[in-house]
């Protein structure tokens, strides 16, 4: 059914719904509340308690604008049991107006402790002696973005639900009668109906905390559609064939002799797991985790060898300039006899020309960026694809760039490498569609970092410290963050901080480099940093993920509060890569906030990134920890792979039962649950 059946959708609303992914009214009816308000009830001013939601009802008393920097209006309210405080930071005159002595007002809101008892600030409100009838079930609050107003999702929600309930469309019901009942829960149909419009008596806490059995129907199926969907992703990949590689002990070993240093166990473990996958002739799906500095980029390496060995192309793609261009430098000293190119989109004209003629005819290994799948790239025969980092690219992306080496039948190789650790089970659940290898084991002779936390008031102490570190010979990096998302301003905040550097330090080299330079002005400054040419080197977070200097050994991060663990613990990861002692120093800006207090202190307490990673996801969830809220990858709408450990092994099960004895139930839920799955899936 069209959305613009529903009252209140004309085509302009439609449009705005269908770019949010609400295509029809199917897709309201799945489009689930993030949380409830009660306004079934007014609470007494004496029964409330702080840092709660509640609605209360009252008599002006008192209504008055505060005199200072920012007036607020105050209106004080009488229930009778006692009195409490409206605050508005931004108010209209006429709202003053009406806000008079001795006129009735109902107020929703949160509730805190003020400085003269509970206060509310910025509730929503009704005046006047008759006030609408109250709410007969929980109110839902759903997800949305720009343009599309709370009221207006409620509207059709609601209109899609009483079409439910008159029979207007049918939702068959997919999952075994008899396994709901011994889970004592409800069908689908008169789960949607209540999580959309809870009754005055359904238990509150059980839908906030998400755990009410209606909830719990709709997540088993959430989470049992992606592992189908998994499955049959895994599956048609099994179908298709792949260029046959395999490499041997002789081969392998040419490029071993070249490098300066031993394989750990781990490394020698993963690389077999994956000449073992490009022996087959199917193609190859794993993901490579390696904690930071634990040689990923190696691994890479003795895979594409594989690839040269039998004449094929491979490609490898990274998410910054800087690191593509670190991965050039590298692949061109282990494969010397071979012709490695780079195309970033900053390559423009001839030299574009002349990269894509070699692409297409004699280049064996490809580096670069996003540039690497555009409509112009043809490659020759490529067989392998690598892609770092892989978080930071949207799934279509990853998948585009696959496209381009699907020719005569044959699919290329996928190798998807991520230096941010995942918790092993978040892992097996995000990627059930991949093999997973985990590199677990740092090369020997590596130093832990040490870390310090410092107020951004102790300048002088970590003046001194910076000081002597480059005294030594060492060099050190001061990475500047900025809140706002924009190239421009963090260019500009590393230029300040450069040039009050260079006040502070006026007997070293600094540098500076950031995401608004040139790549060529880039490349040179991280040359002169790499020969010692400069001591100390400003940065913004383009050095996040890359970057190898082995004699820098001192990071400052300034004001590290504002980042997340994630990036905090890629960042550290550029110093300790060297034999020396290396430090990081995390400046913060006092007072921290709790979430903020508890990323520091983890980061000074661990170096060891999956158990960073564990922290990570009990601060921010499995959505952002997977780059899947940003990038546009698969993301669970309802359920939570850590609150709901229970169901995602209860819905695993089933999903293997499912797929053995009723394969055209599996295919309904799918397109019920994830419409995109299949080509999400492949990559």
């Amino acid at each position: 059914m069209e959305l613009t059946e529903l009252k209140g959708i004309g085509k302009t609303t439609a449009v705005k719904l269908q770019e949010f992914g609400l295509t029809d009214v199917m897709d309201l009816l799945f489009h689930l509340p993030l949380r409830y308000e009660d306004k079934t009830k007014i609470t007494a001013i004496d029964k409330l308690t702080g840092f709660s939601y509640a609605q209360v009802e009252g008599e002006i008393t008192k209504s008055y604008v505060t005199q200072g920097r920012r007036p607020i209006l105050v209106c004080e309210i009488d229930d009778g049991s006692q009195f409490m405080q409206l605050k508005f930071f931004n108010f209209y005159y006429s709202q003053k107006i009406k806000m008079k002595t001795g006129v009735r007002i109902r107020a929703y809101g949160e509730i805190k402790h003020g400085m003269y008892g509970m206060e509310i600030i910025h509730p929503e409100f009704t005046l006047g002696e008759e006030q609408p009838a109250l709410a007969q079930s929980l109110t839902p609050i759903y997800p949305k973005s720009e343009g599309i107003s709370q009221k207006l999702l409620q509207k059709a929600a609601a209109q899609a639900i009483t079409l439910l309930e008159q029979g207007a469309f049918k939702l068959d019901e997919l999952l075994p009668a008899q396994w709901l009942s011994a889970q004592q829960m409800p069908t689908l149909s008169d789960a949607l109906k209540f999580v959309h419009k809870p009754p005055p008596d359904a238990d509150v806490m059980k839908l906030l905390n998400h755990t009410h059995p209606a909830q719990q129907r709709l997540k088993i199926e959430e989470i049992l559609a992606h592992f189908l969907a998994m499955h049959q992703a895994r599956s048609a990949i099994e179908r298709l064939n792949a260029p046959l590689m395999p490499i041997n002990k002789m081969q392998k070993q040419q490029l071993l002799s070249r490098l300066p240093f031993e394989l750990t166990g781990a490394q020698h473990r993963v690389v077999n797991e994956i000449h073992h996958d490009l022996a087959r002739n199917h193609p190859m799906q794993r993901l490579v985790q390696g904690d930071v500095g634990s040689g990923k980029t190696v691994v890479a390496a003795l895979s594409i060898q594989a690839a040269l060995v039998h004449g094929k192309q491979a490609v490898m793609m990274a998410p910054t300039e800087i690191l593509a261009e670190q991965h050039l430098l590298t692949l061109k000293d282990y494969f010397p006899e071979h012709e490695v190119v780079f195309l970033s989109g900053k390559i423009k004209g001839k030299i574009r020309t002349e990269v894509l003629a070699k692409i297409a005819s004699s280049a064996d290994v490809i580096i670069g960026t996003h540039a690497l799948f555009q409509a112009d790239v043809i490659y020759r025969n490529l067989a392998l694809v690598i892609i770092d980092e892989q978080h930071r690219f949207g799934v279509h992306q990853r998948l585009m760039l696959k496209q381009k080496g699907q020719a005569n039948d044959l699919t290329p190789h996928s190798l998807i490498m991520t230096a941010t650790p995942i918790p092993r089970t978040l892992a097996q659940i995000a990627y059930a569609n991949l093999d997973i290898s985990v590199i677990d084991e740092l090369p020997p002779n590596r130093k832990v970092i040490n870390t310090v936390l410092l107020d951004n008031h102790k300048m002088p102490q970590l003046a001194e410290r910076i000081r002597h570190a480059c005294d030594k010979g060492e060099q050190a990096y001061w990475v500047c963050t900025l809140i706002e998302e924009s190239e421009h301003l963090r260019a500009k905040a590393a230029q300040d901080t450069f040039e009050e550097l260079k006040d502070w330090f006026p007997d070293l080299e600094v540098g500076l480099i950031h995401g608004r330079l040139k790549s060529d002005d880039k490349q040179a400054v991280m040359d002169r940093f790499k020969a010692n040419e400069i001591q100390l080197l400003i940065a913004t977070t383009v050095i996040e993920v890359g970057v190898d200097v082995p004699n820098a050994s001192l990071m400052v991060i300034e004001n590290a509060e504002r980042l997340g663990l994630s990036q905090l613990h890629q960042l550290r990861g550029r110093v300790g890569r060297g034999n020396r002692q290396s430090h990081c120093v995390l400046m913060y800006q006092a007072p921290l906030s709790e979430n903020a207090q508890v990323r520091l202190t983890t980061m000074r307490e661990t170096n060891d990134g999956f158990k960073i990673a564990r922290q990570d996801l009990k601060l921010r969830g499995p959505g952002e920890i997977l780059g899947t809220r940003q990038k546009g990858s698969m993301e669970f709408r309802f359920s939570n792979p850590e609150q709901d450990a229970v169901l995602f092994k209860q819905a695993k099960s089933m999903a293997a039962d499912l797929l053995q004895s009723n394969p055209d139930v599996c295919e309904k839920i799918i397109q019920r649950w994830q419409r995109q799955a299949q080509e999400l899936a492949k990559v």
